[in-house]
This record gives C-alpha cells, sequence and structure tokens, in this order.
C-alpha cells in the first residue's frame, strides 16, 4: 500500500508550517507519530535516505513549530536529515516523487522551496551558511530573523564546520547551531570529537547541574545583563571543574545547552522557544537515535542508512533476485582487490573519510584493522594525512568519492601532486550518481586531475581492468596515481583473474573497423562496445579504442587512429568541458590532425537526479546516443563522398 492511501489523521492537515501552528503542544507527538510512519511508508517503496531522517522527526516538527520559515532560516546538514522538513513545508502530495527524474531532490534545494534557504548536499556546511546569512541580515538592518543550523550524522567531524564555529563566535551574530547528536554518519563516528561528546552525555553531575543553572538563568536574567554575566561565568567555572576539561564550544565563544533528549518533541519546543530569546551565538546538543522508530533501523543504523526496498512491516529488506550471476558492484571489486594486494604488500594501506562501508573498505577493515583508517568527514585531511604517510614510506590507497574529492583539491596539488608522491586516489562514484542527483554526481575529476603535474589519471572500462589498474598503481615510482570508476555494477560475472600490469599510458583497440572510430573512457566503453555491434547490422562499421587513461594519453595509438579516420566520437562520463574529449581536441591541434570529431559525455550544466539509465540517454551517451551520433556522421561522410 502506497503512503498516499493510508490515513495519517495529524499530518493531512499540514500543508505548510503555518498549519502545525495550530496544533496544541501536547498534540505534538501524535504529528510526530503520523511523519514517522509517512517517511517509513514512503521509503520503503520509493528508496532513499532513511535513518537520518527518522532520527530528526520530532526535532523537525519542533523547529517548525517553533521558527517560521521562510522568513526564519533552517539550514539542515546533512541534507539527507530534511525530509521531515520537505514534508511540513509543501511537498507531502509530491513525496513519492523523491529522487525521481524530473521530481524532487533528495536534498533541500534553493530553487525546489522557499523553505530550503539553502542547497545542502555535501556535509559541515550549515554554520558558515547560517553565519553568512545572519551577518547579511544585519548589514541589511533587517528585523532579525532567526537563523538556525542543525549539524548532524557525523557533519561536525568536517573542519569546515570548526572554521565556521571559529568566525561565529566573534561575530555576535543570531545564530543558533543544532548540534544533532547521533554518534553516526553512514558508518559510527570516530575520533577524539566523538569521545568529547560522549564524555558530555554520560556526564549526569554535569547534566543535573547544567539543568538547575539554565533554569537559574532564566530567572535571573530579567535582573539584567550584570547578573545574567555573573551566572555565566559561574557556570563555566562549575563545568570546567565537573568535566575537568573546558567546554570546547563555550571555549568559541558559543552558549552551550544539552544535552537534551532528541525525541522529546514537548521538551525540545519549550527549550527552542528559550533559546529564541537568548541573544548572541548559542549551540544547543541534542542526543538522537539515527532509524528511531523503526527497530530494525536502530539495530542496524549503517544498512539502514538507505536500505533500498523493504518491507515496512516486517523490516526485510528486498532484493530483486536474477536467474543469472550478477556482476559485482565496482566498490566490491575494490574492496576485494585492495585486501587481495595488502595481504602481499605490507606497505599498502587503506583511508577513507567516513565512509569504509559505502566505498567497501570495509572489507580490509574487518581484516587489517591496523592498516585502514576511517578519518571522519574531513578529506583534506584524508589527502595530507595519506601524504604523510606515503612521504614516510607507506602506499597508501586514498578513497573517496568524486564529488567529495572536490573538498580536497588543494591538497592533492599540494601536498600529493607537488612532491610526486605515490598515493593512490580511488575515486568512487565517477561518473552520474543517480539518485542522489547534483550534488552527488562525479562530474568533474577527469577534468581536475588531468591538469595537474606528475598525476596519472585512469578509469576502468570494467572489474578486470579495475584490478589491473590498482595492481599497478601500487608498483614502484608510480608517482600520484587516480582511479575513477562509476557508482553500481560492472559487467563481468566473473571477476576474479590474475593481476597485470598496465603500461599507463596504453589504451588497447577492442575492434577494428573502417568508417569511424569510437574512443572511450571507462564504464561507458561498454555502451560503446554494444553499439558497435548494433552499427555493424546497419553496415556501418565502427572502430573502438578503450583508452584507459585520460593522462597520460596513449599518443601512439592516436597518431595511428588520426592517420585513418577522419570521424571520430569520444564517449565518457565525465564533463565534456576539459575532459577526455578535450584532451583528443588538443593532440589534434597540437600534431597538425584535422578530423571531424564529436565529443560525448556530460554537458555544462548540472544534472538532477533519477535513474542511471535515465540520466545516461538525457546527456547522449548511451548505446542508443552513440549510435544516434555515429549514424549522423556517417550519414554526412556517404553524402560527402557521393556529391
Amino acid at each position: 500500500m502506497s503512503s498516499s492511501t493510508i490515513n495519517y489523521e495529524f499530518l493531512e492537515k499540514i500543508n505548510f508550517p503555518s498549519d502545525l501552528k495550530k496544533f496544541k503542544p501536547d498534540d505534538l507527538v501524535r504529528v510526530s507519530d503520523d511523519m514517522r510512519r509517512f517517511i517509513i511508508d514512503a521509503v520503503s517503496t520509493n528508496p532513499g535516505h532513511l535513518g537520518a531522517s527518522l532520527g530528526v522527526v520530532e526535532l523537525t516538527v519542533a523547529l517548525h513549530y517553533v521558527f517560521s520559515t521562510p522568513n526564519d532560516k533552517i539550514i539542515w546538514d546533512v541534507g539527507h536529515q530534511a525530509y521531515g522538513h520537505k514534508i511540513l513545508t509543501g511537498r507531502r502530495k509530491v513525496f513519492h516523487k523523491n529522487r525521481k527524474y524530473k521530481g524532487l531532490s533528495g536534498f533541500p534545494k534553493l530553487k525546489e522551496s522557499p523553505h530550503d534557504c539553502f542547497g545542502v548536499g555535501h556535509s559541515s556546511t550549515s554554520i558558515s551558511a547560517a553565519l553568512g546569512m545572519a551577518v547579511a541580515s544585519r548589514l541589511k538592518q533587517e528585523k532579525e530573523p532567526q537563523f538556525v543550523a542543525v549539524i548532524g550524522d557525523g557533519s561536525m567531524t568536517g573542519g569546515l564546520a570548526f572554521e565556521g564555529l571559529n568566525n561565529a563566535g566573534i561575530q555576535n551574530s543570531n545564530l543558533l547551531v543544532i548540534l544533532n547528536d547521533n554518534n553516526i554518519a553512514i558508518d559510527p563516528n570516530v575520533g577524539a570529537l566523538k569521545e568529547y561528546l560522549l564524555d558530555i552525555t554520560t556526564s549526569h553531575t554535569y547534566n543535573k547541574m547544567k539543568e538547575d543553572v539554565w533554569h537559574l538563568l532564566g530567572k535571573i536574567s530579567k535582573l539584567g545583563p550584570r547578573a545574567r554575566d555573573a551566572v555565566q561565568k559561574i557556570e563555566g567555572g562549575l563545568k570546567t571543574a565537573l568535566l575537568q576539561h573546558s567546554n570546547l564550544f563555550e571555549s568559541m565563544n558559543f552558549r552551550y545547552f544539552g544535552p537534551a533528549d532528541g525525541h522529546d518533541v514537548e521538551l525540545l519546543t519549550r527549550t527552542l522557544r528559550d533559546l529564541k530569546q537568548i541573544p548572541g551565538p548559542k549551540l544547543l546538543h541534542v542526543r538522537t537515535v539515527k532509524g528511531k522508530g523503526f527497530p530494525q533501523a536502530e539495530l542496524n543504523q549503517t544498512i539502514w542508512h538507505a536500505p533500498g526496498l523493504f518491507d515496512k512491516n516486517t523490516g526485510e529488506l528486498l532484493k530483486v533476485k536474477s536467474k543469472k550471476p550478477s556482476p559485482p558492484r565496482y566498490q566490491d571489486v575494490f574492496g576485494h582487490t585492495i585486501l587481495e594486494l595488502a595481504e602481499k604488500n605490507e606497505k599498502i594501506v587503506g583511508i577513507t573519510p567516513a565512509m569504509p562501508t559505502g566505498c567497501s573498505l570495509n572489507i580490509m577493515m574487518e581484516k587489517m584493522p591496523e592498516r585502514t583508517f576511517d578519518v571522519g568527514i574531513a578529506e583534506q585531511h584524508a589527502v595530507t594525512f595519506s601524504a604523510g604517510l606515503a612521504v614516510n614510506g607507506m602506499l597508501p590507497f586514498c578513497n573517496i568519492y568524486s564529488s567529495f574529492m572536490q573538498r580536497a583539491y588543494d591538497q592533492v596539488i599540494h601536498d600529493v601532486a607537488l612532491q610526486n608522491l605515490n598515493v593512490i586516489f580511488c575515486i568512487d562514484r565517477g561518473g552520474l550518481a543517480g539518485g542522489d542527483g547534483a550534488t552527488h554526481h562525479g562530474f568533474f575529476d577527469i577534468a581536475y586531475m588531468r591538469c595537474i603535474p606528475n598525476m596519472t589519471v585512469s578509469a576502468p572500462m570494467d572489474e578486470e581492468e579495475l584490478r589491473n589498474l590498482m595492481y599497478t598503481a601500487q608498483l614502484p615510482d608510480m608517482g600520484p596515481f587516480a582511479i575513477r570508476y562509476p557508482r553500481g555494477n560492472g559487467v563481468m560475472a566473473e571477476w576474479r583473474k590474475p593481476f597485470r600490469k598496465i603500461t599507463p599510458g596504453k589504451g588497447r583497440k577492442l575492434r577494428d573497423g573502417t568508417d569511424l572510430a569510437i574512443l572511450s573512457l571507462g564504464h561507458p566503453g561498454n555502451f560503446a562496445a554494444s553499439a558497435c555491434i548494433k552499427l555493424e547490422e546497419d553496415n556501418i562499421s565502427a572502430a573502438h579504442f578503450d583508452m584507459r587513461f585520460a593522462k597520460p594519453l596513449d599518443e601512439e595509438l592516436l597518431h595511428s587512429v588520426f592517420k585513418k579516420f577522419k570521424n571520430i566520437i569520444t564517449v565518457e562520463d565525465g564533463m565534456l568541458n576539459g575532459g577526455f574529449g578535450t584532451s583528443v581536441l588538443e593532440f589534434m591541434a597540437d600534431h597538425g590532425y584535422h578530423a571531424k570529431i564529436v565529443r560525448l559525455g556530460i554537458p555544462d550544466k548540472f544534472i538532477d537526479q533519477g535513474t542511471l539509465r535515465e540520466l545516461y540517454a538525457e546527456c547522449g551517451f548511451d548505446e542508443a546516443g552513440i549510435i544516434k551520433s555515429a549514424k549522423k556522421m556517417t550519414k554526412k561522410l556517404i553524402l560527402s563522398s557521393t556529391g
């Protein structure tokens, strides 16, 4: 049964946040129950991010009950916490289109709703964005609205969050940071901050003292600012004594409140109303359970972060069973291969920023925990940490999603490439990322990596090629080496084969032809291979070359192609501007060749969410798009030869 046919007595009365405010405070528990059921019902049949949004149901209801968007600004960080926010802000009736082609984005998006005041896909951005909005409001001398940054799901481990806190502490802006502390991103949080928050949370003496001082502060503040300042100083001294260290957030000039029960909607409502009256930067620490209200999601939070289809009654994950062996996911090939290589080479270590399950480094982590490192949501640190490992003789495989690698670009250039260190960048989710949409597509890595001196840039066409590139990258004197591969499955059911070195900068001819040449890079080579077979049926003879490397290019192969063919198609799953096809144009110009070149890839625009098949077709580099371009090109060729 779809969520649209189920009765949600309270939730159905809410089309916008103004409707929510008509309820009595003791009705909010029922509203929260309805919303939790609605999210479970919707995500069970239309897969998306489940656990994070279930964990903030009560917080979402309380925020919209107390604050008034879009005048007040609520920034959700990370964005997949925001399903409840979307449901309360006019999108409940179209929520079945969440993450679908031409439907709702799975993340807050400026152009989708005035209630989405800032686009959020990557983590740790909310504090800086909210501070910028608050300062702008002050400079424009507006009647200052409230600015709320809800940061959770591990986002506080990102360096940008601390940069924002550091600056916000001196700006005296009307900023409220809500730390949604659920102790997990996709995998459990790691690092000293996690231990610090645990210390605060479990200190019963401190929590009792904090609650008493909070109430005292509310009463005595009516006597004037001096009395309030005196209480704050006493409070700070007591906290330092009880916790045996200073409060991290208050040392950055934030008023700290909490920890509070993030599932007590009435408590949260009262607390937020009180905090509205306190000026300046302040932080509310709330404790939540990711997946709250769905037992399976609470017990296995990693799997239920984004579980796919599931039975909402039994909690059974629904997998489509195939009679034939299905190809593995590229990320799993990476996970098994790095373990296999590490067993043979004791210098190999694995690094990832909070994505061991997402990138399958958890396979090695289970066997070799001392040689795998989850550094938290901190891409910049991941890269420079890898550089430090490399300069001291280790072989780091640094696995970061393509769109997240953008956040560490300076470190890739300055700390790795400039020093010519052998860091292997395994760039997962290269190309289109499906339902996660524009914030998560790996558009740019081919272009931004190939312009870096010393960098090798490669892309495997299949699982065997991925294994061989990983083997090659860890051989001596390889320098910085990028291997980018897409989200999803490969093409080979049997892929565990003996390792073979691939000479950097060497492609391979897969098919001979006479009418045109197709030069492909990476997984789209499989689309080109099937297109060549279909073209042959229409008497169009297409040669196909898997280039393997965007840098260095196989110049020997390209010389032979340009000497034989005047019609060439390049195919890639990256941006056309500056990408692999551009490198072929540069080669042609540099060597004085003349040919008709059609470049297929991702055009100069941001692509929204959809299935991979839908998005490949939209961008025109699927099998049908390649065939269409080849027929158009050869038609012109035939006309010119007969004219």
